[in-house]
C-alpha cells in the first residue's frame, strides 16, 4: 500500500478516531466495488468522504487481503491524463489493484480524463474515488454522501430536554464523542441535550463541522485570525443570523447580496458571449453560491431561487444538471404559492434533461399557468423550448420544430435571462434538419456569433444537413468543432448527441464496430427516457448481438478523446 514510484502514492492513512453513523455508506461502497470498476464517493466538502473510503478499504483488506494503492491525484507530476495514468500505474502489470484516488475535485475536469485513462490502460484495476463532483466517466457508480441524521430541533434549546429524544441521532452521537475527546468530563444530560441538538441542527449534520465544534467552542478566546473551513463558516453565518444581540442578519444579507451580484455577473458574461469566463466565474464562486442558495437562510426560498435561475447556464449547458435540479427543488418545496414561473421553467427543463418527462409535466403546467398570470412571455417561450427538446429526444422532430417555432415567436429580441435567440434558432435548425432541410434558417453562417453554446448546436444541425447531402467528411468536421465547444463547456448532453451522429457517420461507411464503441462512450450521458440513437438501430441490424455488446462495452470503458484523436 502506498508503494514505490509516484509521489502521489501515499501510505494508507491511519484512522485516528472512530467513524460514526456511516455503516450504511461503507456497506454500500463494498457492494458497489464488488460489481463495478469505478466507484465515486461524492458529496460536498466536510461530509467525511475520505473517512468512508478509508474504512471501506480497511474492511476489504481485512476480509480479502486486497491489493490497495492510496493516492493523492493533486500530487501527480504531469497534468496530462496519459502521463498521470502511467505514473500512477507503475508496477500494475498483471496485478488486481484497488486504486484509491482521494480528492479528485482538485484536478477539476482533468480528473475524469485521468480516471478514464487508468481504466482503459489497466483492465484489472478497480478505482475508488472521492470527489466533490462526479467524474463523468462512463460506467461510474456513484455513492452520494449527505449529512448525518439529525434530531428534532428543540423549540427552546435552554429548556430541559430528555436525553433519549436526541441521543439516537448520528449527528448528536458524533458531537458527544468528540466533545468527550475535548473534555473527558462532558456528559449529555437533560440540561444540555437541547443545546446540543440545536447545535447539530445549526451545523446541518455536517461531520467536519461537528468534529471541529467541540474544540472551537472549548477555546473561544483563541488568538489569531484564520480563513475557516467552509462548513464552519456556514455554521458561523447561521449563528450570526440568529443572534438577536448582534448584527448577524446584516452580515448574512450582505453575503447573499454579494452572491446574487456574482451570479448575475456570470449570467451577463454568458449573454455577452464570454461563456467560458462565465463558467469559470460560477465554478470558482460555487461554494459561496451554494450557501446563498440555502432556502433556510434569511433570504428565504425566493432569494435562493433568484440565484439559481441566474445560474441556469451552469446547470443546463455546463453539465451540472443534477446539482441545479437539487437547488431548485429544495427552494421550490419551501416557497409559498404562487411559485415563481422562472424557477418552475428551469426546474422543468432540468428534470426533462435527465429523462424524467413524467416528472417534468406537472412543473410545465404550473409554470405555464403562473407565467400567464404574471405576463412572463419569456417564460412561455422557454416552456415551448423545453417541450420541443423533450420531443426531439423522443425522435419526434416535427413536433419539436413546432414547439421551437412557438418559442421563437414569443421570445424577446434580447431576453434578460435564460438562453438567447441564437440558441433557440439552433434548436429549430436541428429539428428541421430531420424534417425540412430546405427550411433550416442558416447554413454557411452556422459558426457565426459570440454564443459558443448555440454555435455548438448549430454545428450539429449543419452536420445533419451535410450527411443528408452526402458529404460525410464535412459533417464530421462540423461535429468535431461542436464537440470542442461542448468539451470546453462541460455540456454532456451536447456531447451525447454529437457523438451519436458521429457513430451514424461511421455506420454509413460500414465501420460498425467503431460506431458501436462511440455509442458506448456516451451511453451514460443521454436522458433515460430518450429513444435509442438512430445509429443503434442500424448497428443492431449489421452486427451480431454479441459483437454489438462487446464493442459497446469497450467504448464505455474507453475515454472519448481516445476514440476521437482529432480532439
Amino acid at each position: 500500500m502506498g508503494e514505490r514510484g509516484s509521489s502521489a502514492r501515499q501510505a494508507l492513512p491511519a484512522e485516528l478516531s472512530s467513524l460514526v453513523g456511516r455503516a450504511a455508506e461503507v456497506a454500500r461502497a463494498l457492494a458497489l466495488l464488488a460489481a463495478e470498476r469505478l466507484v465515486t464517493i461524492t458529496g460536498p466538502a466536510g461530509m467525511g468522504k475520505t473517512r468512508i473510503a478509508l474504512r471501506t478499504v480497511r474492511e476489504l483488506c481485512g476480509a480479502s487481503g486486497a491489493d490497495v494503492v492510496w493516492a493523492d491525484p493533486s500530487r501527480l507530476r504531469s497534468s496530462a491524463a496519459a502521463a498521470g495514468a502511467a505514473e500512477l500505474g507503475e508496477g500494475f502489470e498483471g496485478r488486481e489493484v484497488l486504486l484509491v484516488l482521494d480528492g479528485c475535485e482538485q484536478l477539476g475536469e482533468r480528473a475524469g480524463e485521468l480516471v478514464g485513462e487508468l481504466l482503459a490502460r489497466w483492465p484489472r484495476v478497480r478505482i475508488l474515488a472521492t470527489s466533490q463532483r462526479i467524474l463523468g466517466v462512463v460506467g461510474e457508480a456513484l455513492l452520494a454522501v449527505g449529512p448525518l441524521t439529525l434530531p428534532a430541533a428543540p423549540e427552546d434549546p435552554d429548556e430541559p430536554c430528555p436525553v433519549a429524544r436526541v441521543a439516537a441521532s448520528d449527528a448528536v452521537r458524533l458531537y458527544v464523542e468528540r466533545a468527550r475527546g475535548a473534555d473527558p468530563r462532558f456528559e449529555l444530560t437533560e440540561h444540555n441535550a437541547g443545546a446540543v441538538a440545536a447545535l447539530c441542527v445549526a451545523l446541518d449534520g455536517i461531520p467536519a463541522a461537528l468534529e471541529l465544534a467541540p474544540a472551537l467552542l472549548a477555546e473561544p478566546g483563541a488568538a489569531g485570525r484564520y480563513r475557516l473551513p467552509l462548513t464552519v463558516r456556514a455554521y458561523a453565518a447561521r449563528r450570526l443570523a440568529r443572534d438577536p444581540r448582534g448584527d448577524g442578519a446584516t452580515v448574512v444579507r450582505r453575503h447573499h447580496e454579494r452572491c446574487r451580484i456574482t451570479a448575475e455577473r456570470a449570467a451577463q458574461l454568458w449573454r455577452s458571449g464570454a461563456q467560458l469566463e462565465a463558467r469559470a466565474l460560477a465554478l470558482r464562486e460555487l461554494p459561496e453560491l451554494r450557501l446563498a442558495m440555502d432556502p433556510r437562510s434569511p433570504a428565504g426560498p425566493a432569494g435562493a431561487l433568484e440565484i439559481a435561475v441566474s445560474l441556469w447556464f451552469l446547470w443546463s449547458a455546463c453539465g451540472l444538471v443534477e446539482e441545479g435540479r437539487g437547488h431548485l427543488e429544495r427552494a421550490l418545496a419551501r416557497h409559498p404559492a404562487p411559485r415563481p414561473a422562472r424557477a418552475l421553467w428551469l426546474a422543468s427543463w432540468l428534470v426533462a434533461s435527465v429523462g424524467e418527462a413524467s416528472a417534468a409535466d406537472p412543473l410545465l403546467v404550473e409554470a405555464w399557468a403562473t407565467a400567464v398570470q404574471e405576463g412572463e412571455d419569456t417564460v412561455l417561450a422557454y416552456l415551448a423550448h423545453v417541450r420541443g427538446t423533450a420531443a426531439l429526444w423522443r425522435d419526434r422532430p416535427d413536433e419539436a420544430a413546432e414547439e421551437y417555432r412557438d418559442a421563437l415567436g414569443l421570445l424577446p429580441a434580447e431576453p434578460e435571462f435564460g438562453p438567447g435567440r441564437r440558441a433557440l434558432e439552433s434548436a429549430l435548425a436541428m429539428a428541421l434538419a430531420y424534417t425540412d432541410p430546405a427550411a433550416v434558417p442558416f447554413r454557411a453562417g452556422a459558426s457565426d456569433g459570440p454564443d459558443l453554446w448555440a454555435r455548438s448546436w448549430a454545428g450539429y444541425a449543419q452536420a445533419l444537413l451535410q450527411r443528408r447531402e452526402g458529404r460525410p467528411a464535412l459533417a464530421r468536421t462540423w461535429l468535431l468543432r461542436s464537440l470542442e465547444a461542448q468539451f470546453a463547456l462541460g455540456d454532456r448532453l451536447g456531447q451525447a448527441l454529437s457523438v451519436e451522429l458521429l457513430a451514424q457517420l461511421e455506420a454509413d461507411l460500414g465501420r460498425y464496430e467503431p460506431a458501436a464503441r462511440l455509442l458506448g462512450s456516451v451511453s451514460g450521458y443521454r436522458p433515460t427516457s430518450a429513444c435509442p440513437p438512430r445509429a443503434e438501430r442500424t448497428l443492431r441490424l449489421r452486427l451480431t448481438p454479441e459483437a454489438f455488446r462487446a464493442a459497446h462495452a469497450e467504448g464505455a470503458r474507453t475515454p472519448l478523446r481516445r476514440l476521437l484523436p482529432e480532439l
